[in-house]
């Protein structure tokens, strides 16, 4: 199962009542029908997709192309098992602007539900924000986070960053099982319509130079400041300027991660206060000292049935909108009473 980036044109406003309305009951009658047939893992792997993702968004009628698609089918999916959660197995937490920031404490209410530790979440969590704010520097800032998890403790994060300057949105896909390193390709697919010359520092060619990032960080700052004037005379696609550099906050984020002395990378950025303009610096002083270079490859591919919103690929036709959500909730209903019924006849097997 593919996951990663997609990128998707900004679009103003938000999804009419009536049509978000029945994209809450619509999703929630496809999540149901895809956790009673496959699994809430599958469920997972299938968000974590960015093209099953896309057509998700177009089935629940958003627009195929539009950024929109991502908070606001994560806001209906969240919406739309609320009150079914605990039965489905599946967590929903965070979203968009504010929202986000309330993850960590959502996701400990619903562990503590369900008797699993939330710390090793909340920690997911946090990495996969800081690292496509901090590691993967595209010229997207994120705005929205969304961590799904299962009872079983495996988890997927869809995110989104906000390029004002292209009119572009970008979002993330993360899938637990698929993680075998936070900073080395956590992203296994990757797809958009264009590309930029950006800082990868979890690129697979970046391993050099984030072990180089890793062992400046525990050098006295005194050091690392002076290298630093260096860095500004470098070629265009290093831009760093000194209005990006505050020597000042540079010199106690560094000081910060002298006395922490962070045994790898993953651990470096972890430190509060360690941001992309610290790790763009460090990554160009070891690049200037030691040269080994960091990756610049953008990791960056992207292509694409109600209609969307503003009548592309053509405008939502209501009947056939009412009559999906119908099928589906019919479906889900009858495949419980089946299953309930196997199961009776199971146990009743059993005790003969």
């Amino acid at each position: 199962m593919k996951t990663g980036i997609a990128e998707l044109p900004l679009h103003p406003g938000r999804a009419p009542r009536w049509l978000f309305a029945r994209m809450v009951k619509l999703s929630r009658a496809i999540i149901e029908a895809v956790v009673l047939e496959h699994g809430t893992h599958e469920f997972l792997c299938r968000i974590s997709d960015p093209y099953w993702f896309q057509a998700f968004g177009s089935i629940l009628g958003f627009d195929w192309h539009s950024s929109g698609v991502t908070t606001t089918v994560c806001g209906a999916m969240k919406e739309g098992t609320k009150d079914i959660a605990h039965d489905l197995g599946i967590y929903f937490c965070g979203g968009k602007g504010g929202r986000s920031r309330k993850t960590p404490q959502e996701i400990t209410t619903h562990a503590g539900n369900v008797s699993i530790d939330p710390a090793p979440l909340v920690y997911s969590s946090k990495i996969a924000a800081k690292v496509d704010n901090t590691c993967i520097q595209d010229g997207y800032t994120l705005y929205h986070h969304m961590f799904v998890f299962t009872k079983s403790g495996q988890w997927s994060v869809i995110q989104q960053g906000m390029n004002p300057l292209n009119r572009k949105a970008r979002r993330y896909h993360w899938l637990s099982t698929h993680v075998r390193s936070y900073v080395c390709e956590p992203h296994t697919a990757v797809c958009c319509d264009t590309k930029h010359t950006a800082l990868n520092m979890v690129a697979r060619e970046s391993e050099a130079s984030r072990n180089i990032v890793t062992t400046l960080a525990q050098e006295h700052p005194d050091k690392l400041i002076k290298e630093t004037q260096k860095i500004l005379k470098m070629p265009n696609r290093h831009s760093v300027s000194r209005f990006d550099i505050n020597p000042n906050y540079f010199y106690k984020v560094l000081l910060t991660t002298y006395e922490r002395s962070p045994e790898d990378f993953e651990t470096l950025v972890s430190i509060k206060g360690v941001g992309p303009k610290t790790i763009r610096a460090l990554a160009l002083i070891g690049e200037l000292l030691f040269g080994k270079t960091p990756s610049f490859r953008d990791p960056a591919r992207y292509s694409f049935a109600h209609g969307g919103k503003d009548g592309f690929p053509y405008p939502v036709n209501r009947k056939t909108y009412e009559h999906s959500i119908s099928y589906l909730e019919k479906t889900v209903k009858n495949t419980k009473i089946g299953r309930d019924a196997k199961l009776k006849a199971l146990k009743k097997l059993a005790t003969l």
